[in-house]
């Protein structure tokens, strides 16, 4: 099934079963100029003073999301989020009088 998302755009809907319930999917893009990390822990610190150590594992520019038995729609909170950079940029220019 195809529909247009909240920028225009034309996505087509992902339908599969996990356990026997159905999911509902759609592909989104990374906001433009950011990338997706996939991070792995490489040693656990002892305590929750020592410093943790992470190492990039993969690096993605596109994700797909997952709804269970409800279409994907631009409500959804990650399809908000991906939004966010360009909000937090516009909040943050500074204003000329």
């Amino acid at each position: 099934m195809q529909r247009l998302t909240h920028t225009g755009e034309l996505q087509e809907e992902k339908t599969v079963s996990f356990r026997g319930r159905g999911l509902k999917g759609q592909e989104l893009s990374c906001p433009q100029g950011y990338t997706g990390l996939v991070l792995k822990e490489i040693n656990k610190p002892g305590s929750d003073q020592e410093d943790r150590t992470l190492k990039v594992s993969s690096v993605f520019d596109k994700l797909t999301y997952w709804n269970l038995e409800t279409p994907p729609n631009s409500d959804d909170t990650i399809v908000m989020a991906m939004d966010w950079p360009e909000l937090a940029e516009a909040i943050h220019v500074p204003v000329e009088d």
